[in-house]
């Protein structure tokens, strides 16, 4: 059995036309299409709701959508499976998750990671071949789109309950795929907490764990019989203003008596995306395999995401001291002067313990919430 998971796959303005059409040909390379097509089995995450009613939520971010009619497009890829646990599923409120849950009821695709409350979008999916069972577990990191008891949304990666939803997929499934929408956006390594949730992961019985979320080509690594990317990039998503968004790998997961995972990379072409050819297939390649022997080497992911941090934690202070985006920007030219000045000694102390204290923290974004929502 081989089954073909591909990122990030959103409709966007610049090629609205082409999936209304149907015309996915004229954006997706021939090479790609046929490897989709001789798989047993598709899996792409929707990054996007469908609606044609736009009710955008606030929130920090833009709010995406695309077009019910885009569909179209969508269905001649073939897909078996679209994962729905990211952070834009509820971008138009809950009635573009549910419309998007309606349309592709109707069009016949499986869908997992998001529904009408929690317990419904942590509902897993399980595929079946020849007698052999592939369980497939979608969730996603806290931002602006997770389920509550009673309202709709994404399954959240929740360290008291994902664990023991994977170890129970594991006992009716034969292999377990997680797709955890996580990790750092444009930064090409795990963060180490987001190292020890995927592993956890695989100690509960994945047996392959993607992150899709960083729109960028990471690492890979083998942990106790499990594979681990993290990142894959995007699959379709148009952005011609950023290197990051323009490599990508789909993953040819290949089942028998053991999962094997093979990469294809490939690159973005206007508006649309092709195989990479061999020299620059060989060059992200190279790069994405470099990177997995560095994150092997004890130490180099926590001295990575210090270096990381300190070249960009600037932004954030800026953020939580409510400077506009220009104040940023200046701030940023400053080498930080503001920020240093507003968040020095004890003023430091008392922000990094409201971050990283788990009660501080549920107060904090209780609070904030409500002053988000007007309440």
């Amino acid at each position: 059995m081989d089954l073909i998971i591909g990122g990030d796959l959103a409709p966007t303005k610049s090629n609205y036309s082409v999936f209304e059409q149907g015309d996915i040909e004229s954006i997706i390379g021939e090479k790609i299409l046929n490897c989709i097509k001789n798989a047993d089995f598709r899996i792409f995450n929707l990054e996007v709701p469908l609606t044609d009613e736009l009710k955008p939520v606030r929130k920090d971010g833009p709010n995406l959508f695309a077009p019910v009619a885009t569909l179209k497009g969508i269905k001649q890829l073939n897909p078996d499976v679209l994962t729905l646990a990211n952070n834009h599923i509820l971008d138009q409120d809950e009635q573009g998750l549910h419309g998007t849950i309606t349309e592709l009821d109707k069009y016949g695709i499986k869908h997992v990671g998001a529904d009408a409350n929690l317990e419904k979008a942590s509902i897993p999916l399980v595929l079946e071949k020849d007698g052999i069972k592939i369980g497939v577990y979608a969730c996603a990191e806290y931002e602006f789109s997770i389920a509550g008891e009673k309202s709709a949304g994404a399954n959240p990666f929740d360290p008291l309950e994902s664990p023991d939803h994977i170890s129970a997929l594991r006992e009716k499934s034969d292999f377990v795929i997680v797709l955890h929408h996580g990790g750092k956006e444009h930064y090409r390594y795990p963060s180490p907490g987001l190292r020890k949730v995927c592993r956890k992961m695989v100690d509960k019985g994945a047996d392959l764990v993607v992150c899709q979320h960083s729109h960028c080509i990471g690492a890979f690594e083998k942990y106790n019989n499990g594979t681990i990317v993290y990142g894959q990039g995007n699959f379709l998503f148009d952005r011609n203003d950023n290197e990051f968004w323009k490599t990508g790998l789909l993953l040819k997961v290949s089942v028998n008596k053991n999962m094997s995972v093979e990469f294809l990379p490939f690159e973005k072409r206007g508006n649309g995306v092709e195989m990479a050819d061999n020299e620059i297939a060989k060059g992200i390649m190279d790069s994405f395999l470099k990177r997995s022997e560095q994150i092997m080497i004890p130490g180099f992911v926590e001295s990575e995401f210090e270096r990381f941090c300190d070249e960009n934690g600037q932004y954030y202070m800026a953020v939580f001291a409510g400077m506009g985006k220009i104040i940023r920007n200046v701030d940023k030219l400053a080498n930080g002067v503001f920020t240093k000045f507003l968040y020095r000694g004890r003023k430091a102390c008392n922000v990094q313990n409201h971050i990283e204290c788990e009660s501080q923290r549920e107060t904090v974004i209780g609070y904030l919430n409500k002053k988000r929502l007007g309440k």
